[in-house]
C-alpha cells in the first residue's frame, strides 16, 4: 500500500494482489483514509458485505452472479479505479471532494453492476440477458438498498446520476447532476468502469466471457467472438475520445496518484491498456482460428 517501488517497469497488477476482494478493499481504504477519517469508511465496508451476500447469493430475494465478465472482480477492478482517481484530484487540487459525495460515489461504485443480478423468480437464462438494461435495473436496485438501510433519498438521487455514467451512450451532458462534485465523481465512475476492466491482467482473455454475454443479451454489432476482438480496437479508440471529450480527461489525475503513493511518474492504467492494445493488434494480424490460446495469460 503506497510503499516504494524500485522496478523500472512495474505492472498495475503487481501493485495489489487482484486476485483478491478483500485486498482490493484495504488498497481502496489506504486511498481513502489519507483524506478521510477512517471511521467513515466503516459504511464502506458494510455495504461492500452486502454486496458479496449479493454477488453471492445470499443477499434476500436474489440468486447468485452468473456473469462470468461482470463479475465481483470487475465491481472491484472498478472500485480501486475509482478511489485511485479520487486520490489524485484530492492530490493535485487545494479543495478536497467532500466526504458526502466521496461516500455516496463508492456506494455507487459498488451497486453499478447489480442489474446483472436475477431475482429469484427469474429462471430463464443468466444475468447477460439483462445487458442493455442492466443501468436501469441497478438504479432500481440502488432506489431499494438506500430505502432498505435508511440512506439519504437525495443521496440516492446523486448515486442514480453517477451510475448513469457507465452507460456507453449517456450523454453525460443530459445528466442533471445537483452540483459540481456530483458530477466530477460522475466522470470518474465512468472513466473507472473503462479503465477498470480494460487494464485487467485478463481483460483480453475475458472478452471470450463478454462476448457469451453480448449474445445472450442480444447486443447488435458483434457476429462472433472473434468479430468482437476486431471490434475492440475501435472501442478502445471510442473510449478515448469519451474519456478526454464527455470526461473531460479526469483520468488525468491517476499519474498523480501513482506518484505519489508509488513514486511512479506515469499513469499505469494508461500503459496497461495500450499494452493489451499492442498484443491484440498482433494476435489479429496472426490468427484468425487459435487466437484463445494466444489471449490466455499464463498464472
Amino acid at each position: 500500500m503506497g510503499v516504494h517501488i524500485n522496478k523500472k517497469k512495474i505492472q498495475i497488477s503487481e501493485l495489489v494482489d487482484m486476485k483478491s476482494i478483500d485486498a482490493i478493499l484495504e488498497e481502496v481504504k489506504y486511498n481513502f483514509i489519507q483524506f478521510y477519517p477512517v471511521t467513515a469508511f466503516y459504511e464502506i465496508r458494510n455495504v461492500y458485505r452486502d454486496f458479496n451476500d449479493l454477488f453471492d447469493g445470499k443477499y434476500p430475494g436474489y440468486k447468485k452472479c452468473n456473469t462470468d465478465y461482470h463479475d465481483k472482480l470487475h465491481t472491484m477492478d472498478t472500485l480501486l479505479a475509482i478511489s485511485r482517481l479520487i486520490d489524485g484530484y484530492n492530490i493535485k487540487n487545494r479543495r478536497k471532494l467532500p466526504l458526502k459525495k466521496v461516500r455516496v460515489a463508492l456506494i455507487a461504485t459498488i451497486f453499478h453492476d447489480s442489474g446483472f443480478i436475477q431475482t429469484l423468480n427469474d429462471s430463464k437464462g443468466t444475468g447477460a440477458k439483462y445487458t442493455l438494461e442492466h443501468i436501469r435495473r441497478s438504479i432500481v436496485f440502488i432506489r431499494e438498498y438506500f430505502q432498505k438501510t435508511g440512506m439519504n433519498m437525495q443521496d440516492f438521487t446523486a448515486a442514480r446520476n453517477m451510475v448513469s455514467c457507465t452507460g456507453v451512450a449517456t450523454e453525460i451532458d443530459e445528466v442533471e447532476f445537483t452540483d459540481d462534485d456530483e458530477r466530477t465523481l460522475g466522470r470518474m465512475l465512468g472513466t473507472a468502469d473503462l479503465l477498470g476492466q480494460m487494464a485487467s491482467r485478463k481483460y483480453l482473455e475475458n472478452l471470450t466471457l463478454l462476448y457469451r454475454e453480448f449474445r445472450e443479451g442480444k447486443v447488435p454489432g458483434y457476429e462472433s467472438e472473434f468479430h468482437l476482438l476486431q471490434r475492440t480496437l475501435k472501442f478502445y479508440e471510442d473510449i478515448k475520445r469519451k474519456i478526454k471529450k464527455e470526461f473531460k480527461s479526469i483520468d488525468r489525475y491517476m499519474q498523480a496518484h501513482f506518484k505519489k503513493r508509488y513514486h511512479i511518474n506515469e499513469d499505469l492504467y494508461k500503459i496497461a491498456m495500450q499494452n493489451h492494445i499492442d498484443y491484440l493488434k498482433d494476435v489479429l494480424k496472426r490468427t484468425s482460428r487459435n487466437y484463445r490460446s494466444m489471449l490466455r495469460r499464463k498464472q
